[in-house]
């Protein structure tokens, strides 16, 4: 009975011990991965959006007013030439095409519809030219003359040296004076137009446009029908 009875709290002594050995322990924490060099770190932020270049925006500008026509007034012509063929003629502007990297804008001088202003979005910047013709559409001698910007400019106002392309031809045509040509336009959306021509030598000639009071359209310009 004592063999017995011994046999059966060693037997129990062993469940017991089992049983404490079979509880469950608290898993470690997992290593962390090692990094990888050159990894950037996540992040959950948008990339900054590109600021619009001031070409580009001056150019929307146009793309605002495309189709209209505006009456304009210059404002500065020093010295005015005695044969000056701007006075007392109604002067219209018109924003007759605008492309994704080109604009055509014809300045219709009373009747005479010679005179377009092409701009062209460039690699580097902005080019104007003045495409002049005759009344039966074919290229006057002295045309798609101008230059392209040499600085960013700004959203509103973009200045055109003269290139040298444009110097070799007014040298051909006996126009020296042009040689030092500077371009500039200026526009203010749903405000004002500005061309404006200078020379070093004290020439300064500028056409103002009032973009609050669009007009009649006016007809094609001559070679554009």
């Amino acid at each position: 009975m004592r063999t017995s009875t011994t046999l059966s709290v060693l037997l129990l002594a062993s469940i017991s011990f089992l049983g404490c050995d079979a509880a469950p322990r608290e898993a470690a924490p997992a290593p962390a991965p090692a990094s990888v060099p050159g990894d950037a770190p996540a992040t959950t932020e948008p990339a900054a959006a590109a600021e619009t270049a001031p070409v580009d925006a001056f150019l929307a500008a146009f793309e605002f007013h495309c189709g209209q026509a505006f009456p304009g007034k210059i404002v500065a012509n020093e010295p005015a030439a005695p044969d000056d063929p701007f006075a007392g003629q109604a002067l219209v502007m018109h924003i007759r095409e605008c492309g994704e990297s080109e604009v055509k804008v014809p300045f219709h001088v009373g009747e005479d519809r010679s005179r377009t202003w092409v701009l062209t979005r460039t690699e580097s910047g902005l080019r104007l030219k003045h495409d002049h013709r005759h009344q039966d559409g074919s290229p006057d001698a002295v045309t798609m003359y101008g230059g392209d910007t040499a600085t960013a400019g700004t959203a509103i106002r973009q200045e055109f040296p003269v290139d040298a392309e444009s110097i070799a031809m007014f040298e051909r045509a006996g126009l020296a004076a042009s040689v030092t040509n500077t371009w500039a336009m200026e526009i203010e959306q749903g405000h004002r137009f500005l061309y404006e021509l200078s020379r070093p030598g004290g020439r300064l000639f500028r056409v103002e446009f009032d973009l609050t009071a669009p007009v009649d359209a006016p007809p094609a310009p001559w070679g554009h029908e």
